[in-house]
């Protein structure tokens, strides 16, 4: 069985930058499969392109573009690429990083798909860094990975509440469901009263239902930003906006940047 070393995995490297027991890394990927493996480290793999799957010996994950992918160090496991061209942007954490910001390994524990949007947008933040590359952005790079552990942790705790079993449908419905999302329509989905659909959202989703909404809305829009040719009044309406302006006032108030900003960032450096 290979162990890939902190830093390495199969592919291509495009970039890297090591500091302090981190390692952000992109790659493109070019075979077809890998072998069984695992890693040093435990590391996330966001999907900047293409359509991969991760396999290991409990589950097979699809992981299309703007997935973002955890595998913690001991899991054994092998990628497979499921078209033309694929791409990924790692983070990689050696336990020295972790155990000098105090971060349990649990909160690092299990291989799976992070489907929380607002660890989505940190992901974005930190690939912005990466590809900018100034004389702050290896202070705003370690920010970001403090926010990315905390988010993790408050999922973490929100996951571990005794929580109805319409909750999972629930989110299936809010990160996956095409059709216009309303209040009356979950309920009619769920078979749940409006009432406490609004109160779950609060206490098992960590934001109002709205508000998760929109987060999910940014999510699907995140890659199309990084990778396509899209306009942004196409990256709108194929994320769910109802038009580019309100796409770009919700971008701005979590990037505090509008969505051409962001990309123009990109373009300068790639």
């Amino acid at each position: 069985m290979k162990i890939l070393s902190s830093g390495e995995y199969y592919g291509n490297k495009n970039s890297e930058l090591r500091h302090d027991g981190i390692t952000l890394s992109k790659y493109s990927y070019t075979g077809i499969q890998t072998d069984w493996h695992y890693h040093e480290n435990p590391y996330f793999m966001y999907v900047l392109q293409g359509n991969m799957k991760d396999c290991n010996k409990k589950a097979t994950t699809l992981c299309p573009t703007g997935s973002l992918m955890f595998n913690n160090w001991q899991e054994t496991h092998y990628g497979s690429k499921h078209s033309t061209n694929a791409a990924g942007f790692h983070l990689e954490f050696e336990t020295s990083w972790l155990q000098k910001h105090d971060i349990t390994f649990t909160v690092l524990e299990g291989s799976k798909l992070v489907q929380h949007p607002e660890v989505h947008f940190l992901f974005a933040k930190l690939y912005r860094e990466l590809s900018m590359m100034d004389n702050y952005s290896e202070l705003t790079i370690q920010s970001i990975l403090i926010q990315i552990c905390d988010s993790l942790k408050t999922e973490q705790s929100v996951e571990s509440k005794k929580r109805p079993e319409w909750v999972d449908r629930l989110k299936e419905l809010l990160h996956f469901d095409e059709n216009t999302l309303s209040l009356e329509y979950l309920s009619q989905q769920l078979d749940v009263h409006p009432v406490h659909i609004s109160r779950a959202a609060s206490k098992y989703l960590n934001a109002s239902l709205g508000e998760y909404i929109r987060q999910c809305k940014l999510k699907a829009a995140i890659p199309l930003l990084i990778q396509s040719n899209y306009s942004l009044t196409e990256i709108a309406y194929q994320s769910g906006f109802s038009d580019q302006s309100h796409f770009n006032r919700v971008f701005k108030s979590h990037f505090n940047m509008t969505p051409k900003a962001y990309r123009d960032r990109l373009k300068t450096k790639l």
